[in-house]
């Protein structure tokens, strides 16, 4: 199995709502999220396993995230075969 890498370029209101959408697709296996000055906020390792409730803390911090900087970057490795 070998990954590949995405970058997606969001403003901060965006930024939960983007996550969300790269989640339920399935092939993500990492989300890191940087600001514009490159500083990497947080790293989420998603698993198949990991559905539903278990997302609303990380959700809760996406949220927060959004509030302190206007731009971000989020980066995403993906599982392709």
């Amino acid at each position: 199995m070998s990954y590949n890498e995405n970058n997606f370029k969001v403003k901060g209101e965006e930024l939960l709502k983007k996550v969300k959408e790269l989640i339920k697709e399935g092939n993500v296996s990492r989300i890191i999220i940087k600001d514009q000055n490159e500083k990497t906020y947080l790293e989420i390792p998603v698993n198949v396993g990991i559905v539903g409730a278990l997302f609303v803390p990380v959700f809760a911090a996406i949220g927060a995230l959004a509030a302190l900087a206007a731009n971000f970057t989020i980066e995403v490795i993906r599982k392709s075969e």
